[in-house]
């Protein structure tokens, strides 16, 4: 393959990743999952010691205008005068510490809140919730770091976090929000809509009665189901059309 054609086919992919990373804030601000100050991030498929993520702005807004890169250490590449996330140590701390993910997304839904501050168990409840994975745990930033302004904004507090994430695709921030983390943009999406309709259905079932969660087997088969292809496409498509994108 020539220079020119192989510059191409890079610019291609890179265009087409931050393209979908545009796609993926206004999915996440319209199915209310991302509020005013969340983020989602995809790591370079070219270079996996870097990431994509837009500058400091609302995420319904976003455009590719405001996509920028980082290494994993959260070094802007190039001279950008704007303001960054403070928060982008979580997105290069979990990049680091696990090569399996390539999306991330920190994120407010309001219906996740209560749980970072009870036992109460996120883990699902209904066949679609089963891709936030059997267990969920909580970091409280007050074991290490004391009190502080809420924000994860360096990246020892970014490891820190990750360390309770471990393998797992969800971790709750103890009065703040939670991460998700994923093999592709549009499983992190999922993910990230799961988890916020899981904590919703939790607090509806708990007026009705006692909680009974899936097994571990059913969470494990089906969330393998709904990772797959056809049905990351599906939901893709619909998540799509709902904010806007969608051809005739």
């Amino acid at each position: 393959m020539s220079e020119d054609r192989s510059a191409k086919l890079e610019k291609e992919i890179i265009d087409a990743i931050v393209g979908n990373l545009v796609i993926a804030n206004r999915i996440l601000a319209k199915e209310g999952v991302i509020d005013d100050f969340g983020h989602i991030s995809v790591r370079n498929p070219l270079n996996p010691e870097r990431y994509f993520l837009s500058r400091s702005r609302s995420p319904e807004v976003v455009t590719r205008n405001d996509i920028m890169e980082f290494t994993l250490d959260g070094e802007l590449i190039g001279n950008d005068p704007r303001r960054p996330y403070a928060e982008r140590h979580i997105h290069g701390s979990i990049y680091k510490d696990r090569p399996d993910v390539n999306a991330v997304t920190h994120h407010h839904a309001r219906s996740i809140i209560p749980f970072t501050m009870n036992e109460i168990s996120l883990r699902p409840i209904f066949h679609m919730a089963a891709v936030i994975g059997k267990r969920i745990d909580t970091w409280d930033s007050q074991d290490e770091f004391g009190d502080t302004n809420m924000l994860v904004d360096s990246m020892e507090m970014g490891h820190s976090l990750s360390r309770v994430l471990g393998d797992k695709r969800v971790a709750l921030l103890r009065g703040h929000g939670c991460v998700c983390a994923g093999e592709s943009i549009r499983a992190v999406c999922m993910i990230s809509t799961a988890l916020k309709d899981n904590a919703s259905l939790i607090q509806d079932t708990l007026q009705m009665g006692k909680l009974h969660y899936l097994t571990d087997g059913e969470i494990e088969k089906t969330s393998a189901m709904l990772l797959s292809e056809m049905p990351l496409e599906r939901a893709w498509d619909y998540w799509v059309s709902r904010a806007g994108f969608g051809g005739l």
